[in-house]
């Protein structure tokens, strides 16, 4: 498969500051990749280098098969971005702004910004300064929609918007998705779980993991023991065990290398015979959460 963003130990300093560490990320064509973080992670950096926005202190990022630092003027025909942040022309009405828009990508299909203006429900006529956050957010999205981009860049698109509000987006994105790549980055992990193909978990500018999101939900379960008397913790614990805790003789944690036969196996070499095991498969918001906690422990 192509990779449409690669990077290799990509760094971004300010100072003293590291906001990116050597972040080595492949997106491959055809994914909906959600690099997901906690605030400060560094992900609107990432974004901002791929897009050629700011420059990166070291490393290497392509787009698209073009050095990420020669990307401007007819690059961006390919790319649709849209940013939480992103500055629109208040003074112009959305039929005006689109209009605009028209003669700047040779792709631009009409009847698609027809389509898409119905869908979001986007009066023409309508002066932009007087629409919401949302509806504002929604023809920022058909704007890099309608010109049938090769990439969609995402940066927070889902922020204070009403659930509503991102369910349309949402099923706008999914609906282009088939003939792009998507690379988004977002807090709200519920909306992300449900469509994305794949993701990365970004913290303190370092990418964790990056991955396939069935394989990632397929290696973390919530472990749950009970032992036949006093439960205690083995010393040391296995590597692959986060966030354990003993009481009352249960013992609980966070497995995020989960195969039933290793994990029982583990568990019976370091407990012996145990009353019960339960295994409960998680979600991602669990997932980020037992992974920040762990680096908080660090």
């Amino acid at each position: 498969m192509t990779a449409v963003i690669h990077t290799e130990g990509l760094t971004k300093r300010y100072l003293r500051l590291c906001a990116l560490d050597r972040m080595n990320l492949e997106v491959q064509e055809g994914a909906i990749y959600a690099l997901v973080g906690p605030n400060g992670a560094g992900k609107t950096t990432s974004i901002k280098i791929l897009m050629n926005l700011i420059g990166a202190t070291s490393g290497q990022a392509a787009v698209l098969g073009m050095d990420s630092k020669l990307i401007r003027g007819n690059a961006y025909t390919q790319i649709g971005y849209v940013s939480e942040n992103q500055e629109i022309p208040e003074w112009m009405n959305v039929g005006t702004l689109l209009e605009y828009l028209r003669e700047f990508y040779p792709t631009w299909d009409l009847e698609l910004e027809t389509t898409l203006l119905k869908q979001f429900d986007l009066p023409p006529d309508r002066k932009i300064r007087a629409l919401s956050r949302g509806m504002k957010m929604k023809l920022a999205l058909a704007s890099a929609l309608a010109f049938h981009p090769k990439l969609i860049v995402l940066d927070e698109p889902f922020g204070g918007l009403d659930p509503l509000v991102r369910d349309q987006l949402i099923e706008g994105l999914l609906e282009r998705a088939v003939e792009a790549t998507v690379f988004i980055s977002s807090h709200d992990l519920a909306e992300i779980e449900s469509f994305a193909s794949h993701v990365g978990y970004l913290e303190q500018g370092t990418l964790r993991f990056s991955e396939e999101m069935t394989a990632l939900v397929a290696r973390f379960r919530e472990v749950e023991i009970t032992c036949e008397g006093e439960s205690r913790l083995p010393s040391p614990v296995p590597a692959s065990w986060l966030q354990v805790k003993s009481s009352a003789g249960v013992v609980r944690f966070v497995e995020n290398q989960f195969i039933e036969e290793k994990t029982s196996a583990e568990i019976r070499r370091l407990f012996g015979e145990v009353k019960n095991v339960e295994y409960h498969p998680m979600g991602l918001r669990a997932i980020f959460l037992a992974m920040a906690r762990k680096s908080e422990e660090v």
